[in-house]
């Protein structure tokens, strides 16, 4: 600790490492809605955020986890369940009239093809104007799935041990992560149907 009367103690969040005031500052004075992209081990997450004097409002939310309700059966925290969750926060989010936000990825590292880039790819393509860079944003092929495809057909034809170890849990409930491209865009229809 500082041993000098000017030394600051920072607010508890950010010594908790969960919020950067600095970026959240811009973000209100721009005073612009937010789509907030966080992700857990498990499921990816995505809302629109409204600031508040007396804090957020959260005005649409959606989850990895609803994708089940429209038939995706295979990870809710991969590159193509990250972009549907976006696709489905576009979709509630312009139900509500919410057509332009600003994205909020909070202390997450803004890597290059990132997972919460490609939420962010789901919700532009959903219809919400939202600025970003092309050069974030995941390749097309990773977006549809068609590495872990691509993947899943070499181990199986290569090294099925292997094969039968990495997708374990597809294979337990029966389901083919060869055709990820196919139910990706199943699912997607499904999503965009919402919109008519």
């Amino acid at each position: 600790m500082a041993r000098t009367a000017r030394y600051k103690v920072p607010f508890r969040r950010r010594r908790e490492g969960k919020t950067n005031y600095y970026k959240r500052l811009k973000m209100i004075i721009s005073g612009k809605k937010r789509l907030v992209v966080r992700r857990t081990d498990k499921y990816i997450l995505a809302q629109i955020m409204e600031a508040k004097v007396n804090g957020d409002v959260t005005l649409a939310t959606a989850t990895s986890k609803e994708l089940e309700k429209y038939g995706w059966n295979y990870s809710f925290k991969n590159t193509p369940a990250a972009y549907l969750t976006g696709l489905l926060i576009g979709v509630k989010a312009l139900k509500r009239g919410i057509k332009k936000a600003i994205l909020d990825i909070g202390l997450h590292p803004p890597v290059r093809g990132a997972r919460i880039f490609a939420v962010l790819k789901g919700a532009v393509d959903a219809g919400m104007e939202i600025p970003f860079s092309e050069e974030v944003i995941p390749s097309e092929e990773r977006i549809r799935g068609e590495h872990i495809s691509k993947y899943a057909t070499y181990l199986k034809e290569n090294n099925p041990e292997i094969y039968e170890r990495q997708f374990s849990s597809y294979l337990k409930r029966k389901i083919s992560p060869e055709k990820i491209v196919e139910e990706f865009e199943r699912v997607k229809g499904r999503i965009m149907e919402e919109l008519k």
